[in-house]
């Protein structure tokens, strides 16, 4: 059987990070992240500091949610997001099925040519691994403006049929990854709920030989400061 003691994630399969919102002003005078959507993960914002806002687009509309500490606000698969930080943006990110974020459970707003195929897409969203700072700023900086140009068609359409079309090329995009994302998932969250589901079998059977099994498990950040598509991140290692 698995057991609690055998998944190393954290609780549920999630993933957790610290991030500090971009104040990059854009064109449109808004300072802020780069929009985005996932594909497989609700993510979830626990604001704790300064003050900002998440802006949606879904096939619902448009809508603005205010941020300020305190304020715990999440989105499911689909959303497209975009942070705006007003003053000192702090959020704790708690993210579904940790490691698929990792492994690229997110697609940018590009405009639809960047979109046509997963190198082409690579090409204008990778971070250069070992640059300077500088450059890892500059090109983050650029990519988020590059999003914002695909964000502002998606918000100014007129009909479902660009966002639509937005999301056949998300997901053609990352069809050549979903193998890999389901090994992920398997090994992660599926592992914490199939754990969930045995512990209660052996409890209606009254069997409680897992609470013997209990571990504490503690861990500091494993990079502190990466540039992420929303800000600079403080991440940790996922399961293993």
């Amino acid at each position: 059987m698995v057991s609690g003691a055998g998944f190393t994630g954290l609780p549920g399969g999630v993933a957790v990070s610290h991030l500090t919102v971009y104040d990059w002003p854009a064109a449109d005078g808004v300072r802020g992240g780069t929009p985005h959507m996932h594909l497989t993960c609700s993510e979830a914002y626990v604001v704790t500091g300064g003050r900002g806002a998440v802006q949606t687009l879904t096939t619902s509309g448009y809508e603005v949610t205010s941020l300020v500490p305190g304020t715990v606000a999440w989105f499911t698969p689909g959303t497209i997001h975009r942070l705006v930080n007003e003053e000192d943006l702090r959020i704790t990110v708690v993210m579904q099925n940790s490691g698929l974020p990792e492994a690229g459970d997110a697609v940018l707003t590009l405009p639809p040519r960047y979109l046509a195929d997963p190198g082409t897409y690579a090409a204008a969203t990778a971070i250069p691994v070992g640059a300077p700072e500088e450059e890892q700023a500059r090109v983050a900086r650029a990519r988020r403006d590059l999003a914002l140009e695909g964000y502002r068609a998606l918000r100014e359409a007129d009909g479902p049929e660009a966002l639509a079309a937005f999301h056949r090329a998300a997901a053609a995009l990352v069809r050549p990854r979903l193998a890999e994302w389901r090994e992920r998932w398997r090994r992660g969250a599926e592992a914490s709920a199939t754990a969930t589901g045995e512990q209660l079998a052996r409890l209606e059977h009254g069997d409680a030989d897992h609470l013997a099994e209990a571990v504490v498990r503690a861990e500091q950040p494993s990079a502190y400061g990466r540039f992420g598509m929303c800000g600079r991140l403080d991440v940790y290692s996922g399961p293993t």
